[in-house]
């Protein structure tokens, strides 16, 4: 594969974030089954931590079909058993591509979608978990009605300014939404670069 004709595509938020997400991950997921990720974007996280978890099966999902090529591509790069094909996935409809997953994996997708997509993500992992699984949210949040950090609010601000449905979410209301579909907030970690690991576990 030449560089001119790699799909492949890099973010550095990939490069700074992957090491601190994957912390979490290592820790909050369980040691085996299906692993959903909502909104895969480029694809190097689901090749990044299927190679460092390898008892686990990455299940990469997008809803731009722009994205698919890149994920395919990092996929085959990777050359691991342990990560599907990318699958279409529109968090807001009731069609989701698998019908069970030990865990759902969202990083950086609420704030840059409509609400009704933190609601079809929620509804989806009410469908798809079993009792005890895990939803694993990365990103900026506000909390207590407040902005973490200036940067967060110009990143607010840029958002909004682009959609006004997309923007940084409050986390006690996120917290709140997820609990209308069974899912409890066990613990949020305050990452680099002023985000958040935020863990659900599925009641049951």
């Amino acid at each position: 594969m030449t560089k001119a004709s790699d799909p492949r595509a890099y973010s550095p938020a990939v490069q700074r974030n992957r090491d601190p997400i994957l912390s979490v991950l290592s820790r909050v997921l369980p040691p085996a089954g299906l692993i959903l990720e909502i909104a895969s974007g480029s694809g190097e996280h689901a090749a990044y931590f299927a190679a460092a978890l390898p008892g686990i099966l990455w299940q990469p999902t997008e809803f731009d079909p722009r994205a698919f090529a890149s994920i395919e591509a990092h996929r085959q790069s990777a050359d691991l058993p342990n990560i599907r094909p990318p699958a279409a996935l529109d968090v807001a409809s009731p069609d989701w591509p698998v019908a069970r997953a030990e865990g759902l994996v969202c990083i950086n997708m609420i704030h840059i979608s409509p609400w009704q997509a933190a609601e079809g993500l929620m509804k989806g992992a009410a469908r798809i978990l079993p009792p005890g699984g895990v939803l694993y949210l990365y990103g900026p949040f506000k909390e207590q009605g407040r902005h973490t950090a200036p940067s967060n609010e110009a990143f607010d601000a840029s958002l909004r300014s682009r959609d006004p449905r997309w923007g940084v979410r409050g986390l006690e209301e996120v917290i709140a939404l997820a609990s209308l579909y069974g899912l409890a907030h066990s613990e949020t970690v305050i990452m680099p670069a002023n985000n958040r690991s935020v863990i659900f576990h599925r009641n049951g």
